[in-house]
């Protein structure tokens, strides 16, 4: 846990009374019938006060446990008090004390890791790297293992874009994951993935090294981000590969540039032109949303930043060596011999510990600034 001191702790109290003031007001609004008829404006409001409830709920805690020491130390205080009473006072006081220690602390980590909390729904892009034929089918491995590690959290898996290869890999996969937590979890995943095994293809039984690069995106909401209609050109075209004669006929291929980041996003997935743009239109969201995001986190902190990764595709962050059984990743120093479950899915372990690692660097932050 960070060291802190009075003073830090006092900033960091007032800073929850004011979420805390901030949350009846919330709460106030919602039930103005100005605002409930306003369906963008509740949605906004509803989505601001669930990512303070539970920041808010342990400040309420916090103030409880303050309120009976206020009490426990009055009878201490008090020159009337018996002797036996005094006792158990002081007992009261101490495991008081303690509770309090153990609120604020809970606080603080709802402070620091609030924002991540809350986002429920991500896009993950998966892309072959170094490696040929080896390299996709290891983006092969990450997604279905990133997709069983969802299944057992709970969270559903949206397919929405395949560029396979013949012996069974992929080129390149873009697929949503939702659900609660999702962004907490899986976007510490953002970076290079290095693979050394031997092929199946290796005759000589040599091990290989290939690569993979993953971006974890999260997926706003469209209240979360505004994008002006005359930024974005929209190309159509056939799509093209296998499908039959109705690839050739439709224009159904989407092409979407959005001019002032120059980010540009193709969809040709779906015979429906419709829903090749619904799908295009949700990456070039996220995208467009993770740009300026990551602008705004490297100005806001800067240490998570430089300790636990950019999510920067190009930043190698962790390797699977499959003869030693072995996960290392590079950011925390932590290698785990229990690859074979891993690539199964069983991914507690691995972001557990890159969770309170970062959730120590965030809390050494917030003491120190």
């Amino acid at each position: 846990m960070a060291t802190s001191d009075s003073k830090t702790d006092e900033r960091i109290l007032a800073k929850l009374g004011e979420l805390e003031e901030r949350y009846t007001q919330l709460e106030q609004q919602m039930h103005d019938p100005k605002v409930a008829g306003n369906p963008a404006e509740i949605t906004r409001i509803s989505r601001e006060y669930g990512k303070l409830k539970g920041l808010v709920e342990c400040y309420r805690h916090y103030r409880g446990f303050q309120q009976q020491k206020e009490e426990a130390q009055a009878l201490v205080n008090d020159p009337e008090t018996d002797a036996e009473m005094c006792e158990l006072a002081h007992e009261e006081l101490e495991t008081l004390n303690q509770q309090l220690s153990e609120a604020l602390n809970r606080a603080k980590e709802e402070l620091v890791m609030s924002d991540d909390v809350t986002v429920g729904s991500v896009i993950i892009e998966i892309r072959a790297g170094t490696g040929g034929e080896e390299a996709a089918l290891f983006a092969g491995d990450l997604y279905r293992m990133y997709s069983k590690y969802a299944e057992y959290r709970g969270w559903k898996v949206e397919p929405m874009s395949f560029s396979p290869t013949d012996l069974g890999g992929f080129r390149e996969v873009i697929f949503s994951v939702k659900g609660k937590g999702v962004w907490q979890a899986l976007g510490y995943e953002g970076g290079g993935h290095r693979v050394q095994r031997v092929p199946e293809t290796e005759a000589q039984g040599r091990i290989h090294t290939s690569a993979a690069t993953v971006a974890v995106l999260p997926e706003p909401e469209e209240v979360d981000i505004e994008i002006k209609p005359d930024d974005v050109i929209e190309h159509v075209a056939r799509s093209s590969g296998p499908g039959g004669q109705s690839v050739n006929k439709l224009n159904s291929a989407i092409k979407l540039e959005h001019i002032p980041t120059g980010i540009t996003v193709s969809m040709q997935d779906e015979k429906s032109q419709h829903k090749n743009r619904a799908k295009a239109w949700r990456i070039l969201r996220s995208r467009i949303y993770d740009h300026f995001e990551q602008k705004k986190r490297a100005e806001r902190d800067s240490t998570r930043k430089k300790m636990i990764g950019s999510g920067d595709r190009s930043q190698r962050i962790r390797t699977y060596n499959f003869p030693q059984n072995r996960v290392t990743d590079h950011r925390i120093s932590l290698s785990l011999y229990s690859l074979d479950k891993i690539i199964l899915g069983n991914l507690d372990d691995l972001v557990n510990a890159l969770i309170n690692y970062d959730k120590q660097l965030r809390l050494e932050n917030l003491v120190t600034n």
